[in-house]
């Protein structure tokens, strides 16, 4: 007998790409899809049950199909079509995780989870360390959001992993995931026309491509290339970084620098504009960045992802198309302000020297 993987959220992008991934798997014998919605994409050969993991059916589901490893992936920012707005998403995200979670408890046949979390959890603040690793506290919790959400499902499934010591459960801390299909509220960021920044600031930004994360969440579910099932909160982030600017820049887009004490204009305008979960934990990533350590991924986890930040980002920015401006001259002209900028501090200087 082969694996048996119930995979949930399957609705989504990110979901149906798993799914469809999973499947070429030798070692996988059935995929159960579960999502309260059905997707609009294709799943393969999986078997789609429709089933809302908020309610107690989601252990039937569980108990009836023999289920040995669970990959948790309904824990988002976004809504799916249908789904309804911000408060069902975090109902789904914390209470279809506790119910998920006891559901699993329950069912003697399980043996692996994998939870898609977020590197969110560690905040974004002023005092925040050059480079997070998974041990390290945030210096400032999420106050609202996506990110308060993941800190709230990180908590039940470390509850969960001391009730079943049996069960090998790995966290996947995923920076910010970009590609053609993504579907984040920074991926929505992006695609603004013009892009609001915080006056003074430019954050750095880490990313990870969305084949990377299918890639990863393989190796997690089953180690086929280790043999082992290793335990434990990874972060996943693409090599390198890159700063808010070059992003810009790379887009052809042009940027609105705001006072920081306008903040909440900046949020309040970008759901306006759809972005739908641009909370004030966004708005701190784009003031003050986060970067992640991610020695953990290679060494005990054993991936290395395909794409750096900077290849994930021109993937994503060529499925965008052009910009309102063509990224060399975009680039050009920021090289010449910032020549300029220079320039008067670069005259006190020498000035100085010769007095």
């Amino acid at each position: 007998m082969g694996k048996v993987v119930l995979v949930t959220g399957v609705a989504r992008p990110i979901g149906g790409r798993f799914v469809r991934r999973v499947l070429r798997e030798p070692e996988v014998d059935r995929v159960i899809a579960v999502d309260a919605v059905p997707p609009e994409h294709d799943l393969g050969a999986a078997e789609f049950v429709r089933a809302d993991i908020r309610q107690p059916m989601i252990a039937k589901v569980l108990a009836q199909t023999s289920v040995d490893t669970v990959v948790h992936l309904d824990v988002s920012a976004t809504t799916t079509m249908g789904s309804g707005g911000r408060t069902q998403v975090k109902e789904t995200n914390v209470i279809g995780t506790m119910q998920l979670l006891g559901a699993c408890q329950k069912a003697p046949t399980v043996r692996r989870l994998v939870v898609k979390s977020t590197t969110s959890v560690y905040g974004a603040a002023p005092r925040d360390p050059a480079v997070f690793t998974e041990t390290m506290p945030a210096k400032s919790l999420p106050s609202g959001g996506f990110a308060k959400d993941a800190v709230e499902v990180e908590g039940y499934v470390r509850g969960f992993a001391r009730r079943r010591p049996d069960v090998a459960v790995a966290v996947l801390r995923f920076a910010n995931i970009l590609g053609a299909h993504a579907d984040t509220p920074l991926a929505e960021f992006f695609a603004l026309p013009v892009l609001p920044t915080v006056l003074g600031y430019d954050p750095r930004l880490q990313f990870v491509h969305e084949d990377d994360v299918n890639e990863v969440l393989v190796l997690a579910a089953l180690d086929a290339r280790r043999g082992t099932l290793n335990s434990g909160t990874f972060n996943i982030a693409g090599d390198g970084v890159l700063l808010l600017s070059q992003t810009a820049r790379r887009l052809g887009k042009p940027t609105v620098p705001v006072l920081l004490p306008a903040v909440t204009w900046i949020g309040r305008t970008l759901k306006a504009a759809g972005v739908t979960d641009f909370s004030r934990e966004q708005i701190r990533l784009l003031t003050h960045g986060r970067v992640v350590d991610t020695r953990q991924m290679r060494e005990t986890l054993g991936f290395a992802p395909a794409y750096t930040t900077a290849e994930t980002f021109a993937d994503f920015a060529r499925s965008r198309g052009p910009g309102l401006l063509p990224p060399d001259r975009m680039a050009r002209a920021v090289d010449r302000l910032a020549a300029a900028a220079l320039a008067p501090d670069a005259a006190d200087a020498t000035d100085a020297d010769h007095a």
